[in-house]
């Protein structure tokens, strides 16, 4: 899904009967692309698990809660890698721009068997003074006291920075700052097990943005571009977060 603004200058003005054709022959594509949309899921549903061999303890608003904790009542949890680092004044302006689509979503989710959580690398005080500042209601725990992020590839030491590489997105690359978007999946079976499922990064996490997916359907898609954030203290200047380059 794009984010490129597109400007709309002299555009074609056709009869009922032309537009009704070119629409009819884009449906056709619409039709493919969905079936092939639907095809990568089953294939995604049947990706092989590994077991979390870590027990992962976060800090959450209430005291430590596992992995296997997010869970709730559920077999299967989602969590949202939010870029929010130790010493940010703020969260990133595209994860915050997602964050507002995951209220209305939680509870969707838990009538289907699915938890949902978002971990960030900064100190719980720090992450629940900005959920308070936006409003938000979801759950939302530290990884800021054990390796979470570091494993999942969504943080990064300066060190790793420093060099010019970091594994993001399943590749060696060059990042700009040391935390990143990404989304995990997770299941727990009968007896108490948690494998990780799926992960995805980048351009991959752009279908869960409920917007774009509304803004792709009028003329001008979506008209702001990406905005930086203002007040990261460990942002290289001129860097950006979620840039064009980290895409798949």
């Amino acid at each position: 899904m794009s984010t490129t603004m597109t400007a709309i200058e002299n555009p074609k003005v056709v009869s009922h009967q032309d537009w009704l054709e070119a629409r009819t022959e884009f449906l056709a594509k619409e039709k493919e692309y969905t079936k092939v949309r639907d095809e990568l899921s089953r294939q995604r549903r049947q990706l092989p698990w590994e077991k979390v061999e870590k027990n992962y303890v976060f800090d959450g608003p209430t005291g430590k809660e596992s992995l296997g904790d997010l869970f709730g009542k559920q077999s299967q949890l989602i969590v949202y890698h939010f870029m929010l680092g130790p010493g940010w004044s703020e969260g990133c302006k595209s994860c915050s721009y997602l964050a507002d689509h995951f209220d209305a979503t939680t509870i969707h989710l838990a009538h289907r068997d699915v938890s949902f959580a978002v971990v960030s690398h900064a100190p719980i005080a720090e992450i629940e003074a900005f959920k308070k500042r936006m409003g938000w209601r979801f759950k939302w725990v530290s990884s800021f006291n054990n390796r979470f992020n570091y494993d999942y590839h969504v943080s990064f030491t300066p060190e790793e920075i420093a060099t010019g590489k970091v594994e993001y997105n399943y590749k060696q690359m060059g990042f700009p700052v040391e935390e990143a978007p990404g989304l995990s999946v997770f299941a727990k079976d009968v007896n108490g097990d948690v494998f990780h499922t799926y992960s995805a990064f980048g351009r991959g996490l752009d279908i869960f943005i409920g917007t774009y997916n509304f803004l792709d359907h009028v003329p001008k898609g979506p008209t702001q571009g990406y905005i930086k954030p203002e007040v990261v203290q460990i942002k290289p200047a001129g860097s950006s977060c979620c840039s064009e380059k980290h895409s798949r």
